[in-house]
């Protein structure tokens, strides 16, 4: 209590401490920050310590690993795609017991997966109205369902009922939307995802039996056809069609005009084949729409995609990147760029608009003069000109001779004038040439004398010169080799997954276009490269695709890229790979050879070793 009075005291004489008191709010001056923790009175007092240590076991000992544990045993349970792991076990089992599926098959095991069962998904919802409202779709759909198949889990009551639901959305049956529509809409939604890992499931299966040898490795290897059926299944299910009806994908079609198009008169299967119709065509045929209603189709069918691809191979370890020789990892670099089908409707409106049916770039010019006498064979050109001249002569008359005569006065005298300007032209150049002549010789000896003082200063610059080349080029190859090797994505950087809205009114959200990309072998129906998928062909894509080289021979393989998204979008692209004979594998080279010195330096080392063991040995 005193200290404080005599500073209080210090502060209100003291000047010094005056200006403390106020620039620092002590009459000391600077004091040293103290911090603190601000706890309520309760918890420090005594009489509650043993509630609060209590209510510390309960938080930290007792909630907190629970929490950790639930969430722990509920990661477990889903893979990187947020698929159940018992759902990817379900997949790999069938796919490896049936390698050879259709449509129907595929759709089976689809309908399988656990994230449509209460049991593993609490957002399923099971209602007491379904018992109602089933049954009709069931004898509606019963040739497609399966309901004789006994297999576990496709006989259960869930699978059941998400066959019905997909079977409702392909037919586009109006569904109760309270009840029976929300769980369709729920099921679709999930099912790109899971198509995804059935892709990804039968590439694990594929990479797994390349490592067995003999006919057993490749007995229950998912066969090409499969693999391709399910990612048929992604687009019908998108669009909310069979693979036999891409034109419903287009808005205020309905099977009336499916008909119409599909007849054996016009046999319009494909959205480029009813783009391509004349413009009077298109109209008769959707005469019942509306102006409105017809710019909707065409506005759809303009966005629609339409890829191209270029393709090039190279072996990066290899001093000879671009011969591929058998056994050796080939890199296939593919460009993908995405166009629209407004590019085709723009192509066929300006053919139509021309009088012959001719795109303006396919009309050509007709030759010149010069073009055709080069092109011409001699033995034409001597023809035309007997022609010509038996029509002059069976023409000829007095009047044709004295123009003749007056032609050839004329061309004497142009030719006389002619000489005479070449004779004046000839003795111009002779002079201009002398008098170069004399300039080069006095420019010469000062330059003989220059040049004789640069050749010394070349010389004593050689051997810099040298060296920097060597730097320069050896940085050189290194930017070239580093350029080869393909980046792998940084793994803290996400992929990208946003390419295009993809058009699809019967999907329940907003869905983006992706495509799987991969080289096959038509001919022996197998994948060269698994199915790999790209999310985010925005305009235009380069990706690296590698597999090893067969034997030797030529091959013709296919790259195809299939979307997940659109019907009738798939594009296919053929190409010729030669594959060389293996290089023999060198058993010596001048580099790995001893010289004579390091072979004298090892045995003078070896003897002088063998007499330091012999003294030791005598001592």
């Amino acid at each position: 209590m005193f200290m404080r009075i005599a500073k209080a005291y210090a502060a209100l004489t003291d000047e010094e401490s005056k200006k403390n008191w106020e620039d620092y709010g002590s009459p000391d001056g600077p004091q040293a920050t103290q911090f603190g923790i601000a706890l309520p009175a309760w918890i420090v007092d005594q009489k509650n310590s043993v509630w609060v240590l209590a209510a510390y076991i309960l938080a930290f000992i007792i909630i907190l690993p629970i929490g950790v544990g639930t969430w722990w045993y509920r990661s477990i349970k889903y893979n990187a795609e947020e698929i159940l792991m018992d759902t990817t076990q379900l997949f790999l089992h069938y796919i490896y017991k049936t390698p050879a599926m259709n449509l129907k098959r595929g759709l089976m095991i689809l309908s399988g997966a656990f994230e449509f069962e209460k049991g593993h998904n609490s957002q399923v919802v099971q209602r007491p109205t379904d018992n109602e409202e089933l049954p009709p779709l069931l004898k509606e759909f019963s040739s497609d369902i399966g309901l004789k198949n006994k297999e576990r889990p496709f006989c259960y009551p869930y699978s059941i009922k998400a066959r019905i639901l997909m079977y409702a959305h392909f037919a586009r049956t109006d569904l109760p939307p309270k009840s029976l529509d929300l769980d369709r809409l729920f099921i679709v939604e999930k099912c790109p995802v899971l198509i995804q890992e059935m892709v990804n499931s039968a590439n694990q299966i594929t990479a797994w039996q390349k490592y067995q040898r003999g006919a057993a490795g490749q007995k229950n290897c998912p066969r090409m056809d499969t693999v391709e059926n399910f990612m048929k299944l992604s687009p019908m299910l998108v669009q909310a069609a069979t693979e036999k009806s891409a034109l419903m994908q287009l808005p205020h079609f309905n099977e009336d005009i499916m008909r119409v198009c599909q007849s054996k008169r016009r046999n319009i299967k494909t959205i480029q084949q009813f783009i391509k119709l004349k413009e009077h065509d298109r109209r008769h045929i959707l005469r019942d729409f509306g102006e409105q209603q017809y710019q909707n189709v065409m506005n759809v069918c303009a966005g629609f995609p339409m890829l191209e691809s270029n393709i090039s191979f190279q072996v990066i370890d290899d001093e000879d990147t671009a011969t591929i020789t058998a056994g050796s990892l080939v890199t296939a670099t593919v460009t993908l760029k995405r166009l629209t089908l407004e590019n085709l409707i723009r192509y066929d409106n300006e053919v139509t608009n021309q009088p012959n049916g001719v795109a303006p770039a396919a009309i050509e010019a007709p030759p010149s003069e010069e073009e055709q006498k080069k092109h011409e064979s001699p033995a034409a050109s001597k023809k035309k000109q007997a022609l010509w001249a038996t029509n002059k002569k069976k023409g000829g008359g007095a009047k044709q001779q004295n123009k003749q005569k007056q032609g050839k006065k004329k061309k004497g005298a142009a030719a006389a004038a002619a000489a005479e300007a070449e004779k004046k032209e000839k003795e111009e150049l002779e002079r201009a040439d002398e008098m170069r002549v004399q300039e080069v010789e006095r420019n010469s000896e000062s330059e003989a004398e220059s040049d004789i003082e640069e050749d010394d200063t070349r010389r004593d610059d050689a051997s810099d010169g040298n060296s920097d080349a060597d730097i320069e080029s050896d940085d050189e190859k290194w930017e070239e080799l580093q350029s080869n090797i393909p980046r792998k994505e940084k793994v803290l950087e996400g992929r990208s997954k946003e390419s295009h809205v993809v058009h699809c009114p019967h999907f329940p959200k907003e869905k983006q276009e992706w495509w799987w990309i991969y080289i096959a072998d038509r001919k022996s129906l197998r994948f060269v490269t698994a199915p790999t998928m790209v999310y985010d062909l925005k305009d235009e894509k380069e990706l690296q695709l590698q597999f090893p080289a067969p034997a030797k021979g030529s091959y013709t393989f296919s790259l195809c890229v299939r979307s997940d998204s659109y019907l009738d979008c798939d594009h296919v692209s053929h190409f010729r790979l030669d594959v060389a004979e293996a290089k023999k594998v060198e058993e010596s080279h001048p580099q790995w050879d001893d010289s004579e010195e390091e072979k004298d330096e090892d045995e003078s080392a070896v003897s002088e070793s063998d007499d330091e063991v012999t003294d030791s040995d005598d001592e």
